[in-house]
């Protein structure tokens, strides 16, 4: 058949899979990176989290500073992040006919984010620490039909870690800690697929962009593994200096493709190249950044203390996400393009009594996209965080920790191409994040 050949020119371009490894649309954190795996770190908008003691959350946000409790510690984080994200925009289809479909609705969602660790403190100066966390990952979906279906439609992706730390101190004032980290990357993404536009444009008689529409889904997973380092100075009683450094984590996510083609599309397909557009197995690379975390506190008076951090996350890593079939369908390649970027935060915590210590918090966070290469699943942008919070300590051994963050993206927008369809406009987003801890110690 004539039209063999362009059809299979189109598959890559039609399906763009590999834009679904964008992953999700979050706007809690820069890319798709979770800061949140302690509130009370969260209630100063996450200012000092490698510099400050007294938080077994330490074990992944600096090892060092272990050596600094002198109980075994046990602490549970919850953070529930309430996601909103609406399309604001608009589409055309490869024949530049407006897309049909609606914004998608809300594209966010409720999503829990638990926290688990524990400290160990030694006699010989040495600490011991494990934690439960999740590092990376959220979930959205769109409206089915929505206007930007072939870019996206829905995403889950899940990413836990269990890191094993120790630490030990130099010297009264200095300590070291190391840890490794064992992952788990989940990831399970959809989107539309347009065979009427894919065949219009090999010259098949009777079709059109937009009236054959498939739907192609992909789920991958693997372990990783990975480490960390840090190292907390206490120059005098009242100020301490923490940096840590979290490495990379490659992933060869490995799972299946599974395809949901019209019949009319179909027909035509298995006559003009059988094998295409089959379920079977597939797979993609994926590398999770390095962070570096550089944190300082000052003990300002008894009941005041000051906090900061200055973060790097290096999102150079993601420079393109390559799907590739064991059918006959070519790799599907999309380029990110990702830059390196920070975090600065500034918190300060009060203590009214034995009882209560009121904390607050901003922060700025910054995107690692940008325009060209940016996608509904990822409509991210320059984002600033406004936190408040508070501890109430109930005995000398159980404290219970609150925080809210509102976090307000500044004016996300899209401009993407996929399958010959263009969706662009703006996105009117905001996240909510509750948190609640309890820390035991004994």
């Amino acid at each position: 058949m004539a039209t063999t050949p362009r059809i299979i020119q189109c598959t890559a371009l039609a399906l763009g899979v590999a834009g679904a490894l964008a992953f999700a649309a979050p706007a809690h954190a820069a890319g798709f990176q979770l800061k949140e795996n302690s509130v009370k770190s969260q209630g100063t908008s996450f200012a000092g989290t490698a510099a400050k003691t007294g938080d077994s959350s330490v074990v992944t946000n600096n090892p060092a500073v272990m050596t600094q409790f002198d109980r075994t510690t046990v602490q549970a984080d919850l953070t529930v992040i309430d996601l909103n994200y609406e399309f604001q925009g608009s589409g055309t289809d490869p024949l530049g006919r407006p897309l049909t479909g609606g914004n998608g609705g809300n594209a966010g969602d409720v999503t829990p984010v638990p926290a688990l660790s524990v400290v160990h403190k030694l006699d010989n100066g040495v600490a011991l620490g494990a934690m439960i966390s999740a590092p990376f990952g959220l979930k959205t979906e769109y409206d089915a039909g929505w206007v930007g279906r072939y870019a996206a439609q829905t995403s889950d992706v899940r990413i836990v870690d269990l890191t094993l730390s120790g630490a030990i101190d130099i010297s009264d004032r200095f300590s070291v800690g190391l840890g490794v980290i064992a992952s788990r990357a989940d990831v399970t993404l959809s989107r539309a697929v347009d065979f009427g536009g894919l065949l219009a444009g090999a010259r098949v008689p009777g079709f059109l962009p937009g009236s054959a529409d498939g739907l192609a889904e992909i789920q991958g997973d693997d372990n990783g593994f990975g480490w960390l380092v840090g190292a907390h100075f206490r120059p005098t009683d009242t100020v301490s200096v923490g940096v840590s450094y979290r490495s990379e984590i490659d992933y060869e996510l490995a799972g299946t493709a599974d395809w949901t083609v019209p019949g009319n599309a179909a027909a035509v397909l298995g006559q003009a190249q059988p094998g295409l557009f089959l379920d079977g197995p597939g797979g993609a690379d994926l590398t999770t950044p390095s962070i570096l975390n550089i944190g300082a506190t000052w003990q300002v008076t008894d009941a005041l203390m000051l906090s900061a951090t200055y973060a790097e996350t290096g999102w150079s890593s993601l420079r393109e996400v390559r799907i590739q079939f064991e059918n006959p369908d070519p790799d599907s390649v999309e380029p990110f393009e990702w830059r390196d970027t920070y975090f600065a935060a500034l918190g300060a915590e009060y203590a009214l009594n034995e009882t209560w210590t009121l904390r607050g918090g901003v922060a700025y966070d910054e995107t690692p996209t940008s325009l060209q290469h940016r996608t509904p699943r990822l409509p991210d942008a320059n984002r600033i965080f406004y936190s408040v919070g508070a501890t109430w300590a109930m005995s000398d051994a159980f404290d219970v920790n609150f925080a809210y963050t509102r976090i307000e993206p500044r004016s996300p927008r899209i401009d993407t191409t996929s399958g010959g369809s263009r969706v662009a406009g703006g996105f009117d987003g905001n996240a909510n994040l509750f948190g609640v801890s309890a820390q035991y110690r004994f």
